[in-house]
């Protein structure tokens, strides 16, 4: 307590200080979220390698596609963590700043590195309140709300045939799948298909049941 019962100012240095070991702390966080994805993608890969064998090319087709994805979320979960690391190196330099000003100096490179953060799906939810907290301190300038909210999750929506028939190639030894990509048109699809024996829905709920023979 300061004077006449008044908080004491918080050291704007332990501010920062803090906000460092919670960023630390979400890359810890991070670096357990990498080694489940890793540890999943091996069970999937496994999963694949059983319906090769069967000859089961739909599910290996849908396993591999998981593959892709959890690859790609490993990749954007390292460049967050560089991201992090980069915010980190931030705060640090405003540390050293608050020496002779005495007081934080708000800063856009923060905000614009917590901006690309928060739309990272798998730690949006913690970048967003953490952005809020260093905007409260005057670490970082405020970002607009409705940019925050923003997601990065359509570039999932159409995982590219290539990474596919890519991953069912390594996966089983070039058993499916091409190592380099090939394109058929859509159309030509279409016209060497043969009727249909079952309907689409008979075909899907096939198709599951196959997933879950595989992943029992």
């Amino acid at each position: 307590m300061g004077l006449f019962g008044q908080t004491k100012p918080k050291d704007p240095r332990e501010t920062i200080r803090e906000m460092k070991r919670k960023m630390r702390s979400e890359q810890r966080g991070i670096d357990r979220n990498i080694n489940h994805i890793k540890r999943e993608e091996l069970k999937v890969k496994n999963s694949l390698k059983e319906a090769a064998k069967k000859g089961d090319k739909d599910v290996c087709k849908i396993l591999a596609k998981e593959i892709v994805g959890s690859q790609r979320a490993v990749s954007k979960l390292y460049a967050s963590k560089a991201q992090i690391n980069s915010v980190i190196m931030q705060m640090e330099s405003q540390a050293s700043m608050v020496r002779m000003s005495k007081g934080i100096q708000a800063s856009t490179d923060v905000m614009k590195l917590m901006n690309k953060l928060t739309k990272v799906s798998e730690i949006s939810q913690t970048m967003q309140e953490l952005s809020r907290e260093m905007t409260k301190a005057g670490i970082m300038e405020e970002m607009m709300e409705d940019t925050m909210a923003m997601s990065e999750d359509e570039e999932m929506d159409d995982i590219a045939e290539a990474e596919v028939e890519k991953i069912l190639f390594e996966v089983t030894k070039g058993e499916l799948g091409t190592s380099t990509a090939i394109s058929t048109p859509l159309v030509q699809e279409e016209e060497t298909a043969g009727p249909a024996d079952v309907s689409s829905e008979e075909e899907e709920d096939d198709l599951q049941s196959r997933l879950a023979a595989l992943r029992s």
